[in-house]
């Protein structure tokens, strides 16, 4: 038997060994409804309401994005920082180190004080080590 004289309607069909219930189909819907529990009414939110509320978080962020800019240009302009002050100091040639100290309170130069012990034996032995001795003593 080759495949052209294979014809499957003339064939003996072989049955299944399933077979549906009568009326299947038709009650399965309403079985499966049955079989769930009963569910409570649930609140229905509006999808305009959940927009509002996006809508106002949007522009919040917003206005404070804008607004950060703002503050920090007024909120920092009284305010001076250490290091631009030393270099406005180093950068202005006309200042010496006489005038910032005519400036400075007594606190401030009391605070300002450091107190080294140093031993003749230490001076000896930088003096001793180091070659530029003529850069030191001008400094």
């Amino acid at each position: 038997m080759n495949m052209s004289d294979f014809k499957l309607h003339n064939e003996p069909k072989t049955m299944s060994g399933f077979k549906t219930p009568d009326h299947y189909f038709e009650t399965f819907s309403a079985k499966v409804m049955q079989q769930l529990p009963v569910q409570e009414e649930r609140k229905v939110i509006s999808i305009f309401q959940r927009r509002k509320t996006w809508i106002m978080a949007v522009a919040a962020v917003l206005v404070l994005a804008l607004m950060l800019p703002i503050y920090n240009r007024f909120s920092n302009s009284a305010e001076l920082d250490e290091v631009t002050l030393e270099n406005y100091i180093t950068d202005q040639s006309n200042i010496n180190q006489y005038d910032l100290v005519s400036l400075l309170e007594a606190e401030d130069i009391e605070k300002m004080k450091v107190d080294l012990p140093l031993e003749d034996e230490m001076i000896e032995d930088i003096l001793s080590t180091n070659t530029n001795l003529e850069q030191i003593i001008t400094e």
